[in-house]
């Protein structure tokens, strides 16, 4: 969770403010924006990346006289992906000047070590920089890193000079950036500083609380369900009907993973139920092979209204699905903050749930 530029709005809930993979000693979690404290130190290579998407393989040593920024991001990962349009927006402004961004992505989960599914991730959010898939996570153990996401900021030298975890710090770190390319070239003036897109990262931001990400394998799932997870092996769970916030509950027949939750039923016979606070709901979920598989939505039992719809979500004939086509994210519930009970409800044996993230709402104090 991030607490660093935010004030928590009617409880001071460390586990509240932002759901995702930010800032954790163990892979996922929720975190706070803070500088991680590597800088003066030298920028490890990027030894043992597997494979390489817009640029040919890269080395600090081949990069020295640039000012690099060393992204550590996970495309399942909500904070990283609300991290990207920053870093384009830099690389679009910068590149020329002399900055270079490395995108180094670490799985988080294990469909997503896949180099094949980096590269359509690459494609899919339009990245231009450099992106280095470090599926044996041998990059990660260089940067002794712990965190997604994770900005290094590598002068011309090769030397971390700014080192940040989460989200957030946009305007701090930009400004970094002119600092060490004017290290380059003085003579360089720069652009306006690039807007901030969302209330929540705008500095001051007071925003409410909202659930903690929840996972759904057995590792580090927590299950409402009184008989908990059956490992490894199909079997019906009953919806107790009252849930607690914070626990994910299963209806019907599921097989429970160590990352993720399948589904083992056919349509209408099962479920996989949460309450929430929030504004966002999104979801991790993968197919079992290459046909896309649909899932429903339920907002408080009755499909999910026009202006909750995320990005995902479509209506046909009064009923609200998305398609899970790939392991990836899906865009669930959007729009106005609130409380609700949400069942996703898939159509087809075998589709598998990994992870739900949050998103909040924030008010932004008057300038």
């Amino acid at each position: 969770m991030r607490v660093g530029h935010h004030t928590i709005l009617l409880i001071l809930a460390l586990a509240a403010v932002t759901g995702g993979c930010g800032m954790t000693t163990s892979p996922g979690g929720a975190t706070t924006m803070m500088v991680g404290g590597r800088e003066g130190l030298r920028a490890p290579d990027f030894t043992g990346g597997v494979a390489w998407f817009n640029s040919k393989p890269l080395s600090i040593k081949d990069l020295r006289g640039k000012v690099v920024i060393v992204d550590f991001w996970e495309f399942t990962c909500v904070n990283c992906i609300r991290t990207l349009p920053y870093l384009e927006s830099w690389h679009e402004k910068y590149a020329d000047k002399g900055l270079v961004i490395v995108g180094v992505h670490t799985p988080e989960f294990s469909f997503a070590a896949d180099s094949k599914a980096v590269g359509q991730a690459v494609q899919r959010f339009g990245l231009k920089y450099p992106v280095v898939a470090d599926s044996d996570r041998a990059i990660w153990t260089a940067y002794a890193n712990s965190f997604w996401p994770r900005k290094f900021l590598v002068d011309k030298d090769g030397v971390i000079r700014y080192d940040h975890i989460g989200e957030g710090g946009y305007q701090e770190t930009e400004h970094q950036i002119q600092e060490l390319l004017k290290q380059i070239n003085p003579a360089l003036t720069f652009p306006a500083m690039t807007e901030l897109v969302r209330d929540t990262d705008k500095p001051g931001a007071v925003c409410y609380p909202m659930t903690p990400e929840l996972y759904c394998g057995y590792t580090r799932g927590d299950l409402g369900n009184a008989e908990g997870f059956f490992q490894e092996k199909s079997h019906r769970y009953q919806d107790p009907g009252k849930k607690q916030e914070g626990l994910i509950y299963l209806h019907g027949p599921w097989k429970a993973g160590r990352e993720s939750t399948a589904y083992d039923g056919d349509p209408g016979d099962g479920y996989i139920g949460i309450t929430f606070r929030g504004a966002d709901v999104n979801a991790v979920w993968k197919p079992a092979g290459d046909a896309p598989v649909e899932v429903e939505a339920l907002l408080d039992g009755k499909p999910v209204p026009p202006g909750r719809r995320g990005e995902d979500l479509v209506e046909r004939g009064g009923r609200t699905f998305f398609t899970v086509d790939v392991g990836r994210m899906y865009r669930i519930i959007k729009g106005a903050y609130g409380a609700g009970e949400l069942r996703l409800l898939p159509q087809q044996r075998g589709v598998a749930i990994y992870a739900y993230t949050f998103g909040t709402a924030c008010v932004t104090p008057p300038k």
